[in-house]
């Protein structure tokens, strides 16, 4: 008993190192993240790819009002997975960060200082008494200098540059898939169909656009634009990927937005 109200103290107290040199909280905020469901980012040669897995639990809900997908300046974008409210208000720091430096200094934001910015932010979370730590994951992918660049944030605030990751459920799985059979020197439409190909491993083989979003950002133009339900249907079309009902997510489905816990 008096092992376990030892252990209680960490977990209650985000300023509190335990013995072993572990944040509970910060453990605990990176199992939120895993509760929600996948996102995938892609670089490839021509730009970056954002894929985003938009489970509808209840055929009452509008399907666009579940957003996984954020436009945060002309050249970058951001997707999510953990927290609905904490995702909203780093999205939310992030594009004041992008207005000011474009204001301040007459130019776009770097994504790699973007990312920084937004993981200074919340690494602050993990060192405050009477706060906890933002129970999401983001995804950040943009160009900077005629360049790709793909980030990953961390509930600890540690930033991760990628060459294509996956956050949220079934990462381990999706995340394999991608490490066998990503080519660096791709194209978009094949970051694309990558994307959607590992999103199909989690989902026994079949999507509905209904509730998949995908972005891309173009290195040439420097310009995010957002797939429609249709576009995304022909990808899924020409690559067999195609559920036959589409449907929205059965009852069982993992979804926890019932207490606004996942996105």
């Amino acid at each position: 008993m008096q092992g376990q109200a030892k252990q209680q103290a960490y977990d209650r107290g985000i300023t509190i190192f335990s013995p072993d040199g572990r944040l509970y909280q910060v453990e605990y905020a990176r199992e939120a993240v895993k509760r929600g469901t996948a996102s995938i980012g892609v670089r490839t040669a021509d730009g970056v790819v954002l894929a985003v897995d938009k489970r509808i639990r209840s055929p009452l809900i509008e399907g666009t009002s579940v957003e996984k997908l954020h436009k945060v300046d002309d050249h970058v974008g951001i997707a999510s997975a953990g927290h609905v409210a904490d995702a909203r208000q780093l999205i939310d720091f992030a594009r004041r960060r992008a207005q000011v430096n474009q204001l301040r200094y007459g130019e776009p934001i770097g994504v790699e200082m973007l990312t920084k910015d937004v993981t200074d932010h919340i690494q602050q979370y993990t060192q405050v008494g009477g706060a906890r730590p933002f129970g999401v994951a983001l995804i950040v992918g943009g160009i900077e200098n005629g360049e790709p660049r793909l980030f990953e944030t961390d509930p600890s605030g540690t930033p991760y540059e990628w060459k294509a990751l996956a956050v949220g459920a079934d990462r381990g799985e999706i995340q394999e898939y991608l490490e066998e059979n990503y080519e660096e020197d791709g194209d978009l439409d094949g970051g694309i169909t990558l994307a959607l190909e590992a999103l199909a491993t989690a989902n026994d083989g079949e999507l509905s656009p209904q509730r998949l979003g995908l972005a891309t950002v173009d290195a040439e133009s420097e310009s995010y634009i957002e797939l429609t339900d249709d576009e995304i249907a022909e990808y899924l079309s020409e690559h067999d990927l195609l559920a036959d009902e589409t449907g929205d997510e059965p009852a069982d489905s993992e979804e926890s937005d019932d207490d606004g816990s996942e996105e």
